[in-house]
């Protein structure tokens, strides 16, 4: 009887089953919980247990970037051609063929004009679905044709890209796709209009090496798979198991090689940040000229202790409390993203500004982690990556000077740490664009001044900027450390000292007691003096301030002529 029962139970589950339509429920590759469809759906395609991102296609993806309503594709007939007459299994127009009855689309990539986050873009969106979302001239065209028209109408690009690589049925066709692609997006950001790449599941070969990572700024969505060579080709090549997470935006975001991994549900929202910061316009309003009277450290040692002082504001928290946004761009491009340089996107009542300063940290761990604040060669070309962002779109530069100096160690030398910090001194002496420095706490030799060439030098009251360390001067001039003292003082690495020497253009004050004593009040007195300098900047045409600083450069100095005897310059 009983199992009568069961049997008769299991009938009408099945017959249950049976009446769901397909696709009612889903399993998730990532925990393996059952997922009822319409509910994923209202997640944006994400397991609401694990987070796993389910790929979208090319309408889905258009859906959650674009307003609705506000999507108007161009070029939507652009149809796939067979130039080398390829078969492999098949005849290659039998396979586009199917691709076009699967996705009901002529070719793996769409493009259009749209509204993100109510802000106008052209938007292209590569579909995985359509022959692993491969680039042919179809592709390359749609690409090439979605940047030419951001050029023409000066309208930001987004392009969501996820690909399998070239097109290999198009053979040399494919290929040369790459270089096209590169071109016209040269052409766009020669012009200053911004390119946002974003890179979802999975991004390889021909793709990844053009216009994916050609962005001005490249996000890639939690999870994506994204390199040159696949995994696979990758361990048959080197015969060495890859470690876990190889080739994730995770992985990328460490090694450098984008700026932000963002969960789908929140991609609208932070590609329309970065819009919103290229759209803003105007100048802050000039602050009122502060006179530096108060918080002035009694001497050069004391004042040498202060600029040290661990409760000092650190970048992160002027950061927060100078800016109205902050969208933090990562990595160099090449190696790593280095945490001792902190830079980004900015707005400062409303008016955008690329800000790069030191990051010392707070704590041993955090300092630890940052290297207190000493960049290794990628961080100064993470910096330079900046300075040259502002420079393309003409916003002008803020640094944030507070570093012991520049990291001594086996890997500096190996990465040419001399070589970065020059290259960052040659671009900032002729960088297209307004540039203010400020020197926050210490200012220590060529690893401060990498940030620090510009048109304006603000110093806080009780900081200070030296060739080197008041400790190193005494051990190799005095032989003794122990007159650190001694040497700061004769040294004159004192903002009051460098304001009458002509180095440093103005001090802003700090709070009594120092600016550890009163964060708060230390960053209006920032604000105050970055709103007045770059007021007056912004109205100064950009090849007035190249030739200023070019002289105020050259003036650099003090030396005499025409005497031998150095007793007689006294």
């Amino acid at each position: 009887m009983t199992e009568m029962l069961d049997q008769t139970r299991a009938e009408v589950i099945r017959a249950r089953i049976a009446d769901v339509p397909v696709g009612t429920w889903v399993k998730c590759a990532g925990c393996g919980a059952g997922l009822y469809g319409p509910r994923l759906r209202e997640h944006a395609a994400t397991c609401p247990e694990c987070g796993h991102h389910f790929p979208l296609s090319a309408a889905e993806r258009i859906d959650l970037l674009a307003d609705p309503g506000t999507f108007t594709e161009h070029d939507a007939d652009l149809a796939a051609l067979d130039p080398l007459g390829f078969t492999d299994s098949k005849p290659y127009p039998e396979r586009v063929a199917a691709a076009v009855r699967k996705t009901g689309r002529q070719d793996a990539a769409r493009w259009g004009v749209a509204r993100i986050s109510g802000l106008p873009a052209v938007l292209s969106v590569l579909d995985f679905g359509f022959l692993g979302g491969s680039m042919g001239s179809v592709v390359g065209e749609k690409v090439s044709r979605a940047a030419e028209h951001a050029l023409r109408t000066r309208t930001p690009l987004v392009v969501c890209s996820a690909s399998g690589g070239a097109r290999m049925q198009e053979g040399i066709f494919s290929l040369m796709q790459m270089a096209k692609t590169a071109a016209s997006l040269r052409r766009l950001s020669d012009a200053g209009v911004p390119y946002v790449s974003v890179l979802c599941d999975p991004v390889y070969g021909g793709v990844s090496a053009s216009f994916a990572s050609l962005g001005d700024v490249i996000i890639a969505e939690r999870g994506a798979r994204a390199g040159f060579a696949g995994p696979t080709v990758i361990e048959q090549t080197i015969r060495q198991k890859l470690p876990a997470g190889f080739q994730t935006a995770e992985f990328l975001v460490d090694n450098g090689h984008i700026d932000a991994v963002v969960a789908r549900t929140e991609l609208r929202r932070a590609i329309g940040r970065v819009l919103r910061w290229h759209a803003a316009d105007g100048a802050p309003e000039p602050g009122e000229q502060a006179e530096p009277a108060c918080g002035v450290a009694a001497g050069a040692w004391e004042t040498v202790r202060l600029a040290r002082d661990p409760g000092r504001p650190h970048l992160g928290e002027y950061i927060a409390a100078v800016f109205d946004d902050f969208i933090e761009l990562r990595g160099d491009r090449a190696r790593e993203d280095d945490p001792s340089i902190v830079g980004g996107l900015a707005l400062l009542d409303g008016a955008p500004v690329v800000v790069v300063g030191h990051r010392k940290g707070r704590g041993t761990t955090e300092g630890v982690a940052r290297n207190f604040g000493m960049p290794h060669p990628s961080g100064y070309r993470k910096a330079a990556r900046l300075m040259r962002y502002a420079e393309r779109f003409g916003m002008p530069l803020v640094t944030f000077i507070d570093t012991p100096g520049a990291f001594p160690g086996i890997r500096a030398e190996q990465e040419n740490q001399s070589g970065a910090i020059a290259d960052n001194l040659a671009l900032l002496a002729g960088l297209g664009t307004a540039v203010v420095s400020i020197v926050v706490g210490e200012g220590g030799s060529g690893g401060a001044l990498a940030l620090g060439v510009g048109d304006r030098l603000l110093m806080l009251s009780n900081t200070i900027y030296s060739v080197i360390s008041p400790e190193g001067c005494a051990s190799i001039l005095f032989r003794d450390s122990g007159r650190a003292p001694e040497a700061a003082a004769a040294l004159r690495l004192t903002a009051r000292e460098l304001r009458e020497c002509g180095i440093a253009d103005r001090i802003v004050p700090e709070p009594p007691g120092g600016a550890h004593l009163d964060h708060p009040g230390t960053a209006r007195a920032v604000k105050d003096a970055l709103r007045q300098e770059l007021a007056e900047l912004r109205q100064i045409p950009v090849r007035v301030l190249l030739d200023c600083r070019y002289r105020r450069l050259r003036a650099a100095g003090r030396f005499a002529e025409g005497s031998t005897d150095i007793s007689e310059r006294h």
